[in-house]
């Protein structure tokens, strides 16, 4: 269940990104083009009605997608399963060097 949220996850923040970088700056609708380029399809403020309905969903999934994986994945994270931690070096199971025979000092 939880590769699919990632998945989904991962999908709604390439969307989010795309839409964001459409919109223009000022908030005046696409970015990418003129009103004019659109034809009759929607007018200039459709379009950035439209782009700005689509960031608030989309934030809001991610808002909330985000919020679920964290509270599925709680219990799970451990000292074990940690990103930063370094797994600890292999030991070699040759046995030790034999040492000489002790000499007794007077």
């Amino acid at each position: 269940m939880i590769t699919v949220l990632l998945t989904l996850h991962l999908f709604v923040t390439l969307a989010l990104i795309g839409v964001v970088l459409i919109q223009r700056s000022e908030g005046g609708g696409l970015g990418i083009g003129t009103a004019q380029g659109m034809g009759s399809f929607m007018s200039g403020r459709g379009t950035a009605n439209l782009l700005t309905r689509t960031t608030a969903i989309l934030g809001t999934l991610f808002f909330a997608l985000s919020l679920l994986l964290a509270i599925l994945n709680k219990g799970t994270a451990g000292p074990e399963r940690s990103l930063l931690d370094v797994p600890p070096p292999a030991t070699s199971t040759a046995p030790a060097a034999p040492t000489g025979p002790t000499v007794p000092t007077k």
